[in-house]
């Protein structure tokens, strides 16, 4: 009898089932995110390129070529990742220092966050978010006998976020994607197994940090536009020509919209009224044009998609792939909240993009290879027939 030849597969587990429910609602939210691009972005495009369609255009572009990564990452045994965390901490780390570099730095309205590459510009934030999750997976999975200690469990891990957030802060201006990382960062840490008490006595007394240095700007006027941006929260109405002028606009698409919504394409904010309404507050035209049924649709498949998530880091083979489901799970889950929470005028504004919706092409595509672990991790959690 013949010796049967020798079959390579990027993973062992490579023949086991493929989460569908996951798939099609990524692909679901992608959908509804590039028709709501199409018809957000129109009106600015027209005006500023004297074409509707250049905004989507890129959109849908990046969006192909991020499902052709995300189904070959998907097929990438993802404990591949786990052999060069640290390298991969430390390129997290450099990559965020490009932006001071002059040639391909660029500076978009008074913040460097951006690099310019000639044919395109991405956020080097956007993968630092991917990158820091593989390492906190890693470290977290080598030191799971620390994780109850204070000093090694708790303090230690943290320390490792002061570059990145540092660089992030101080270098780049970018409190959102701070806050991000740290969200984060605490959520994979917590499902680890560190103590919550910790959490609990380091949450009091930075929220007391957090109050002092507040009134310290008050009285001093050295808050800036975050300060501006807290008060705004409070009183958007009574700032409705400057700091709140965005909120107060988003809040008038959002009560236009009604429970059905006036039809796609038929929002008026989009016309000029809310600043770049395909970026972070494009949720706002989806209530206006599909109403509280389509903005609760939408809710409904981030719903679905942590839910997916949530099940492939509990079925996961290993403490590495249970934390890194996490990690993507909370990093969707996450932005998708805080979004939905500035639009609609429930927290301060922050520059928080919409998954599968705001207009970013590398982020679309980067979050698309984040989805391609995800769906690997639930490969190898996965029983095969």
């Amino acid at each position: 009898m013949p010796k049967q030849k020798k079959v390579r597969r990027f993973s062992s587990f490579m023949n086991n089932p493929f989460d569908f429910i996951l798939c099609i609602t990524v692909f679901l939210l992608l959908a509804i995110g590039i028709i709501m691009v199409l018809s957000a972005s129109a009106p600015s495009s027209l005006s500023t390129n004297g074409d509707s369609y250049t905004y989507v255009r890129k959109q849908a572009g990046f969006a192909i070529l991020g499902i052709a990564l995300m189904f070959l990452i998907s097929k990438i045994d993802y404990r591949f990742y786990k052999k060069y965390y640290w390298a991969i901490y430390v390129l997290s780390c450099l990559i965020l220092l490009l932006v001071i570099v002059p040639v391909i730095g660029r500076e978009v309205k008074g913040a460097t966050r951006w690099i310019n590459l000639g044919f395109g510009q991405f956020q080097p934030s956007e993968i630092t978010k991917i990158g820091l999750i593989i390492f906190y997976a890693g470290y977290l999975s080598d030191h799971k006998n620390d994780l109850k200690s204070f000093w090694k469990g708790f303090v230690k891990p943290f320390l490792f976020l002061v570059p990145p957030i540092g660089i992030l802060f101080f270098v780049q201006n970018h409190l959102s994607a701070s806050l991000l990382i740290g969200l984060v960062t605490c959520t994979m840490m917590i499902v680890a197994g560190c103590r919550i008490l910790h959490f609990t006595i380091s949450g009091l007394v930075a929220g007391c940090g957090t109050a002092v240095g507040l009134f310290v700007m008050q009285v001093t006027g050295s808050g800036g536009f975050r300060l501006d941006r807290i008060e705004t929260f409070f009183n958007p109405w009574e700032n409705a020509t400057t700091t709140g002028y965005q909120l107060v606009q988003s809040l008038y698409a959002i009560g236009s919209g009604g429970l059905f919504g006036l039809g796609l394409g038929e929002s008026k904010q989009k016309y000029l009224y809310i600043p770049e309404p395909h970026n972070d507050f494009i949720f706002a035209i989806l209530a206006e044009e599909l109403g509280f049924l389509g903005c609760l649709a939408v809710i409904v498949l981030f719903g679905i998609f942590i839910w997916r998530g949530v099940l492939s880091a509990m079925k996961a083979p290993d403490m590495f792939g249970s934390l890194l489901a996490t990690g993507i799970t909370a990093l969707v889950g996450l932005q998708a909240i805080i979004n939905i929470a500035v639009v609609t005028g429930s927290i301060p504004t922050t520059g928080m993009p919409l998954p599968f919706f705001s207009y970013g092409g590398t982020a679309l595509v980067i979050l698309l290879c984040a989805v391609g672990i995800l769906l690997n991790i639930s490969r190898a959690g996965a029983k095969t027939k």
